[in-house]
Order: structure tokens, then sequence, then C-alpha cells
């Protein structure tokens, strides 16, 4: 049996990335592994540094879980690229372990949906960054972070249907491809 096909929904808050991530798991029939730390968030209200190794952990044994059911294609609402991401952003930096282990991990990944910010921002509790000006910082820095490491990703913008057509055709572009 060959690896899963996984594929990340990846980009910076509020562009849709959950909901996303759901519609394909449900058009593609393929498991979903949801973002562990917006249920973490949800369970004690914030999260600290030293909590950003323990949801990395939990997140990869929940995707690697997904993985090991044999499915042909898995769906990531979020990866460890992200972790280190956000961790850098808010912390000014990332536990040494979750940095090197997420370089890793971003190979397994066939495809990032790097998601654009071009559609409003949801005002959100866990949700730090409302303004233009730091939507298109965060933007930039998740873009830089794939082509910095050669990852291969399709961007997905404009309205919703938009990105879910643009979404669905990569992937079944990908299908093709290992068929």
């Amino acid at each position: 049996m060959s690896e899963p096909l996984l594929i990340a929904v990846f980009g910076p808050e509020s562009t849709g990335k959950t909901e996303l991530a759901t519609k394909l798991a449900g058009h593609f029939r393929a498991p979903l592994v949801l973002e562990y730390a917006r249920e973490f968030w949800d369970e004690h209200g914030a999260i600290a540094l030293e909590d950003i190794a323990p949801i990395a952990r939990e997140q990869w044994r929940r995707e690697d879980a997904a993985i090991a059911n044999g499915a042909p294609l898995v769906i990531c609402d979020t990866e460890a690229l992200t972790t280190v991401l956000w961790s850098d952003l808010l912390y000014g930096t990332c536990p040494e372990e979750v940095r090197r282990i997420a370089q890793k991990r971003t190979r397994r990944y066939a495809l990032y949906l790097l998601l654009d910010s071009d559609v409003a921002f949801v005002a959100d509790p866990q949700r730090c960054f409302p303004s233009a000006e730091d939507r298109e910082k965060c933007r930039r820095i998740w873009r830089g972070a794939l082509e910095s490491q050669g990852l291969p990703y399709v961007v997905v913008s404009g309205d919703w249907a938009k990105r879910e057509q643009v979404a669905h055709e990569a992937i079944q572009r990908l299908m093709r491809d290992r068929a």
C-alpha cells in the first residue's frame, strides 16, 4: 500500500482553512485532521510558549493516526510548519524540537493549499491580526515559508466558490498524476 496523499490547508488566520478542509474531506471522502491548537485554546483559554511543543506533538499524533488508517488521501486543517510560524510570530521563538521535526514533516505533504487573505476578517477570541497590514504581513510570512523550503503549493484566493474550485482541481490533478 502506498503512502496517502497528504494535503495541508495552510495560511494565515481567518482565511477559511477549517471550512475548506472540512468541505474537501467530505467531497473526497478523506479523513480530516482538525487543528488541535484551536481545541487546546477552547479548553485552556490561552496558549503559552510552553504549550507549543505539547500541542505540536498531539497534532502530529492525530495526523499519524489518520495516515495509518490507510486512506489514499488525508486532509489536514493545519500542520507542523504553521505551528512554527505562529510560535515565532507570537513569542519570537519556537521550541527547537518543534522546529526540527517540522522541518522533516513538511516533506510529507503532496501539496499545500495556501489560502490568501483576500476575504473579510471574522473576529474570534483566538484571532489577533485583524488589520489589513497585519493580514498582508502574515500572508507574506506563510508564502515565504513555503517558497524558502521549496514546498509544493497552490494559492487559493477569491470568493468561497472559487476557493473550493481551485482546491478541488489541484487535488484532482495530484490524484490523476499518482494514478
